[in-house]
């Protein structure tokens, strides 16, 4: 399996791990210790997406990934995809990470340049180790606002923080919005919005709602709850949620540590006020970025199933798909709605 067709550069360089010295600094290295201590399943997941961040950088640009993402995280995927090269995996690991945030980096950059979305709010609901602020020029007019556990938010402040007291290239470190505004809450219980609008969010205000790599972690009552509080907001304001949903055959790789799915999220979300909806696969034209040119690999030939199907007919095995959504609504928008959009 020849490294183009799986997404990876041929530029060998690459397959040497090469960790920033400020890892190695004793005052960064006991962030990270404390983390793989005291984090749970939930949290972790923040720095294994930074680690997907970083070891596609051949794709993605993200200077941070490597400090946020930490050397135990680094170490873990970059064996793994050693691993699927000696046995010519047809998916490597970590590239269903580098094209989920290309995605929402795409979808994102296009929802702010459209004519009712320019100065949008951004808020990003789990936001972990999450870098947009720092990457995307898009955010020039839009004030950021991250939501995650204080825990979370405040080991993130003081890895930034020790790199930019360090020689570490501080055009990294300077946030690319308008403003970054930081906000300790949890998302599962009912003070969240209150605590959002303490710290500036404005209701009025035309916003994007990002949810990547969390909803999945709620139970179903919390994560319905989340997502009719952000469909509410369509009756005030143009808003968007980009989110990414699991069917339910993915719910059961990761003993239960997943909990709420939709099999048909473009059928939901219509259902409680969005009325644009727009669903992807992994390898849809707008959900491949060049990284997933064999035509043979997993998410390529679950795109060829019906989406009802939740076994393959051909090995046995479950459908696991992971589908990325685009939803939004506006005031003057019929809420009966014209249909979503949606490629099957």
């Amino acid at each position: 399996m020849s490294d183009k067709l799986n997404g990876l550069p041929e530029d060998k360089a690459w397959q040497e791990l090469k960790l920033p010295d400020l890892l190695n600094t004793d005052a960064v290295r006991e962030i990270h210790a404390t983390i793989e201590k005291e984090w749970d399943f939930l949290q972790r997941s923040a720095c294994q997406t930074a680690a997907g961040r970083a070891l596609w950088k051949h794709a993605i640009h993200d200077p941070l990934a490597d400090l946020l993402a930490g050397e135990t995280y680094l170490k873990n995927l970059h064996e793994k995809i050693k691993k699927d090269r000696l046995n010519n995996a047809r998916e490597i690991s970590g590239v269903i990470l580098a094209v989920r945030t290309l995605w929402f980096d795409s979808r994102l950059e296009d929802a702010l340049n459209s004519p009712s979305g320019r100065a949008a709010q951004v808020v990003l609901l789990g936001a972990g180790m999450d870098t947009r602020a720092y990457r995307l020029s898009c955010l020039k007019d839009s004030d950021v606002y991250e939501v995650d556990f204080s825990g979370v938010l405040e080991v993130k402040t003081t890895i930034l923080q020790a790199a930019e007291d360090s020689a570490y290239d501080s055009q990294h470190i300077m946030s690319k919005a308008k403003s970054l505004t930081r906000v300790a809450a949890d998302i599962r219980e009912n003070d969240w919005m209150e605590k959002l609008e303490i710290a500036g969010y404005m209701p009025q205000k035309s916003t994007v709602w990002i949810l990547e790599g969390i909803i999945y972690y709620l139970t179903q009552s919390q994560a319905m709850q989340v997502l009719r509080i952000l469909a509410n907001k369509c009756s005030l304001t143009h808003t968007v949620l980009l989110a990414d949903f699991m069917n339910k055959s993915s719910t059961t790789l990761s003993n239960s540590a997943f909990q709420f799915y939709s099999d048909w999220p473009d059928h939901l979300l219509p259902s409680i006020g969005f009325t644009n909806v727009k669903l992807s696969q992994i390898g849809d034209p707008d959900a491949h970025f060049g990284l997933l040119n064999d035509p043979l690999n997993l998410f390529n030939k679950l795109r060829s199933l019906p989406r009802s199907l939740q076994t393959n007919p051909d090995d046995g095995k479950p459908c696991c798909r992971l589908y990325l959504v685009e939803a939004s609504g506006s005031p003057d928008q019929n809420v009966s709605h014209n249909g979503p959009t949606t490629q099957a």
